[in-house]
């Protein structure tokens, strides 16, 4: 464990957010200095009381200035979708950006990944980004390739039951809630999940290889009846499944696809099966297949289904948390696994 403290600000305090603090607050290296706050509303209050904890001692608040005025080493960034002209005010003022919120290599933002690239620059500063998938689920594919002496394929599978996941904005980008016969519904879904191009070109990167073609695919199925989630719902006949396929393609061959299958309610036409949990399937010699299941701790006494949200919650901060002071001592620029040292779990045995 290093010596070293580092001093971080906290964006936003959602679902993924809060879950950001409670692990900052419970790690002796880093030392949450300030929080952005996304909503008015939480203007003012203390960052632990906002995340269901003790007080931490530091209020949140909406003053970008006010927050790059106290020179954080890094920013924890957890909205739901990237600013980008945050992003490029936190970069350029030289404050490295650790961050979940639809960014793996940049290459999804278009035209806005070299604003990225040109913060960096000026600000001497590094953003990576991660989360569970994409981000862990990929340095798993590459861990697992690590055993191949040829690599013909390699896919890497979400494949989930995500009813309790009760994030409506989110969950309807990807087409959720949306009528099968939507014109737009596959444009929406590409759109919803172009992050998962960004892993493709990240295990591109691995493999040493270049696509001359990442392309995205997309199934679904709808529920035959209503589904109540909590905060939204899903009409009967509408979108219940979501299935995309981001692929990237040398020649005519398929060499990596990063996939996510996801389904809500009991009710879905076709009856989708899913795997609970992320796979990894390399054609080559030798041929390997790599599931990584998650369930909840013994002592987890929910009260609720939607309370098995949090499962996923941790997961998708964490990996953000763990790489703070491995992104803070890279060079400028935007950084991925393959340019960090393996991520350290130090300091989660209690």
């Amino acid at each position: 464990m290093s010596s070293r403290v580092y001093r971080v600000v906290q964006w936003t305090t959602g679902n993924v957010g809060q879950r950001s603090v409670i692990a900052a607050v419970a790690n002796p290296e880093l030392e949450i200095v300030g929080c952005y706050a996304w909503g008015a509303d939480k203007v003012g209050r203390d960052v632990g009381e906002l995340c269901g904890i003790d007080p931490i001692g530091v209020v949140a608040t909406n003053d970008i200035d006010a927050l790059l005025a106290l020179t954080p080493d890094c920013v924890i960034y957890n909205p739901k979708w990237p600013d980008i002209d945050h992003m490029v005010r936190i970069l350029e003022s030289g404050i490295n950006i650790t961050a979940t919120a639809g960014f793996i290599t940049g290459h999804a933002l278009g035209a806005d990944r070299q604003r990225i690239l040109d913060a960096c620059e000026r600000g001497g500063s590094s953003i990576f980004g991660s989360g569970m998938n994409p981000g862990m689920a990929n340095l798993l594919g590459i861990v697992s390739a690590g055993v191949c002496d040829r690599i013909d394929s390699i896919r890497m599978l979400e494949s989930v039951d995500s009813t309790g996941y009760d994030s409506g904005d989110t969950e309807k980008s990807v087409g959720y809630g949306a009528l099968p016969d939507d014109p737009n519904l596959s444009a929406m879904t590409k759109q919803g999940t172009a992050v998962f191009g960004d892993a493709v070109h990240l295990m591109g990167q691995a493999l040493g290889i270049e696509f001359d073609e990442v392309r995205c695919e997309t199934e679904y199925a709808i529920t035959t009846e209503f589904l109540d989630l909590g905060s939204w719902s899903i009409e009967a006949g509408c979108v219940a499944g979501v299935s995309a396929s981001w692929q990237g393609w040398v020649g005519d061959r398929k060499v990596v696809s990063c996939d996510v299958r996801w389904r809500k309610g009991r009710t879905l036409e076709p009856d989708w099966k899913v795997e609970h949990g992320y796979i990894v399937e390399i054609d080559g010699m030798p041929s390997v297949r790599t599931k990584l299941e998650v369930f909840p701790p013994k002592d987890f006494t929910p009260k609720s289904f939607s309370d098995y949200m949090v499962l996923g919650m941790v997961m998708t901060s964490l990996p953000a948390v763990d790489a703070v002071a491995s992104v803070c001592e890279a060079g400028p620029g935007i950084v991925t696994y393959l340019d960090l040292p393996l991520p350290s779990p130090s300091g989660w045995v209690r």
